[in-house]
């Protein structure tokens, strides 16, 4: 479904992006990696096209040989 909104789970960004529950947060407080969001009291997850862009950048610089391109 087109515009359809998909909350990932910490598991499921670390499955999606290789890097370490320790490595995200530290990304997401660096402003690398975008924050996730509350969806109750207790829960937050990221959103998956946010994801995906993240990921999309990453191969770009490191195809493009950028400074910096390694996540950890």
């Amino acid at each position: 479904m087109p515009g359809e909104i998909r909350i990932l789970r910490i598991h499921e960004v670390r499955q999606r992006t290789g890097l370490s529950r320790s490595t995200i947060y530290e990304l997401v407080a660096a402003g690398t990696l975008p924050p996730p969001v509350r969806i109750a009291t207790r829960t937050a997850g990221w959103i998956e096209s946010e994801i995906d862009q993240f990921l999309r950048e990453r191969i770009a610089a490191s195809r493009a040989g950028e400074e910096g391109a390694t996540c950890a």
